[in-house]
């Protein structure tokens, strides 16, 4: 057991090093002003793109840029600004109520505890806005990209539970690496581990990958 969890920290340091040489600067693509905003995108992120919700949250930061306006606004009005991104009317909700709570407490929560009190908030968009928000580490964001990924490549063994899966990547990777290594999935997986038809031929960590489908 002891080797097995060695060889993956070797592993995971080598795929690591490897992968932030080809996606230099690895940040978010979406687009925001201040933690109120970053939190409400990575809401509306899930189960759509970053570059559809972007799209929406141009008009809808132009409309409600503040957690107040929000708070105040239609949720009709906010439910036709979000259809694109999907599940707009849980959405719409979610971030109307997460905006009443942070209206009321002057600020976006900063601890993880905190955040997952708030509608709509996961372990995922909690460690996001934490980490872009508030340059603080304190787990892994897994999503859709991070999970499959490493599943492929063989860090770790679990393939869908999020909260097993960043259990084990946390044993093997180092926390100064916690932050960035979700988008090095995201940008890797998009890039060449594709959900459908990954391209294995020409990925540029093929040889220390596991080929997991």
């Amino acid at each position: 057991m002891e080797n097995l969890l060695s060889d993956k920290k070797k592993l995971t340091k080598i795929i690591i090093k490897s992968l932030k040489k080809i996606y230099k600067n690895s940040k978010t693509k979406l687009k925001y002003r201040g933690t109120f905003q970053l939190l409400i995108a990575v809401i509306l992120s899930a189960q759509t793109t970053d570059e559809q919700v972007n799209k929406v949250t141009k008009i809808l930061f132009r409309k409600y840029p503040t957690a107040f306006k929000l708070a105040h606004a239609s949720k009709k009005d906010i439910e036709k600004i979000i259809k694109p991104t999907g599940y707009y009317k849980q959405k719409a909700r979610y971030i109307i109520n997460t905006a009443k709570k942070i209206s009321k407490i002057g600020r976006v929560p900063s601890t993880i505890e905190e955040l997952l009190k708030l509608d709509g908030v996961g372990r995922k968009t909690a460690n996001i806005v934490l980490y872009f928000g508030y340059k603080k580490i304190e787990g892994i964001a897994v999503d859709t990209h991070c999970a499959r990924v490493s599943y492929r490549i063989g860090l770790s063994e679990e393939r869908k539970n999020p909260l097993k899966i960043e259990k084990e990547l946390k044993n093997i990777i180092p926390k100064a690496e916690w932050g960035e290594y979700t988008n090095l999935m995201i940008a890797h997986g998009r890039k060449y581990c594709k959900a459908q038809k990954p391209l294995c031929k020409i990925c540029p960590i093929e040889k220390n990958c596991k080929k997991r489908i």
